[in-house]
């Protein structure tokens, strides 16, 4: 008898991790998978090529979850989760991340008595004034399997765990995917810059969106110090409207229309160097061995810094000013791949899960 994993994935960034694990399941005997999604069918962040570029399958289900308040998220998604397990059946549920959703659904998957599975376990901030933080810790404290990216995110589950058994080194899925469609990135189409001959910036992070005074003195200090260097923003939604309100001199900071995953892919791994808020693309920074400066004072994959090519500057506009100065000057310091960085992850967490 088949063992029926269901995948829950909370926003768009959690396709990229889930891509490989569907493929897995779909290698592997004695298992199938269920994906569940949190918000709307015509979620607009989901661009029509994002599942063709992941070669992977549309969600089986759209929960219909669409607010900014985290708490109705958290009822809203708990509520329609109990609704789709009453006439589908689980044998272990899997939960991305550490978003209000993906908590919502650990949290009904628990109450029903349900194996729990965590990807990505045991990243901290150590800051409980974020919620992310909180969600962390619930998840990771409900979960029956926690998977782990890398050898600090392991040694912090397992000591917070009665049982260290249920944690499990699997090493950063987002490798497989970036392994996996690295021969299939694109160039955006019409772009006119080339390789190594510009900057990449993204922004998401909500406490900088919020404080726009910040915010203009680390944009100011980035495209001072880029000096003549190109610096593509290929921003979305609200971070778009924030940033085009600051009025950045167009000659060096170009504002694009957002990309598609293959698009992006080819932008960032073919830059001289990036500036970002998101731990997802310092990782793919350090994977493609490009420069990486964080607008961040820590970060839940610490090999990026002690192993890799990221850099934290925090919101400290003179330290980024001084590390973009380096960047361009070709100063960087040298990086490798952390462990198990290896595009296996996903078979490792299907071989333990249909193991058992």
């Amino acid at each position: 008898m088949a063992k029926h994993i269901c995948i829950v994935a909370g926003a768009r960034p959690n396709f990229v991790k889930v891509a490989p694990l569907i493929r897995a399941i779909q290698r592997t005997d004695g298992a199938d998978h269920q994906l569940v999604y949190a918000g709307r069918e015509d979620d607009p962040t989901l661009e029509p090529s994002l599942f063709e570029d992941l070669q992977m399958p549309r969600p089986d289900c759209f929960l219909g979850v669409d607010s900014s308040s985290l708490n109705e998220i958290t009822s809203r998604v708990m509520a329609q989760f109990d609704i789709y397990l009453n006439s589908h059946p689980v044998d272990v549920v899997i939960v991305v991340d550490d978003l209000a959703s993906t908590m919502a659904a650990a949290i009904v998957a628990k109450k029903r008595g349900l194996p729990l599975a965590h990807l990505v376990a045991g990243t901290r901030s150590f800051d409980m004034k974020m919620p992310k933080e909180v969600n962390r810790l619930v998840i990771d404290a409900l979960s029956d399997y926690l998977f782990t990216a890398g050898t600090k995110s392991r040694s912090v589950a397992q000591r917070e765990q009665a049982d260290g058994s249920n944690t499990y080194m699997v090493g950063n899925i987002l490798m497989d995917t970036l392994r996996f469609n690295h021969q299939r990135f694109t160039p955006p189409e019409g772009f006119d810059l080339q390789p190594k001959g510009y900057l990449v910036f993204t922004l998401n992070r909500k406490a900088l969106l919020a404080d726009a005074d910040k915010l203009r003195q680390l944009l100011t200090a980035m495209v001072e110090a880029a000096h003549s260097t190109p610096i593509v923003a290929p921003l979305r939604g609200e971070a778009r409207k924030v940033v085009e309100a600051l009025q950045l001199p167009s000659s060096v900071f170009r504002l694009h229309a957002p990309l598609s995953y293959l698009e992006f892919g080819w932008l960032t791994a073919n830059a001289l160097g990036i500036v970002t808020d998101s731990g997802n693309v310092a990782e793919e920074a350090t994977f493609n061995g490009v420069p990486c400066i964080t607008l961040n004072s820590y970060t839940e994959h610490q090999e990026t810094v002690s192993v890799g090519s990221n850099v934290l500057v925090g919101e400290d506009a003179a330290c980024l000013s001084a590390e973009v100065r380096r960047m361009v000057g070709g100063e960087w310091k040298r990086c490798a791949l952390p462990d198990r960085w290896d595009g296996r992850t996903a078979e490792r967490i299907v071989q333990i899960l249909v193991g058992q």
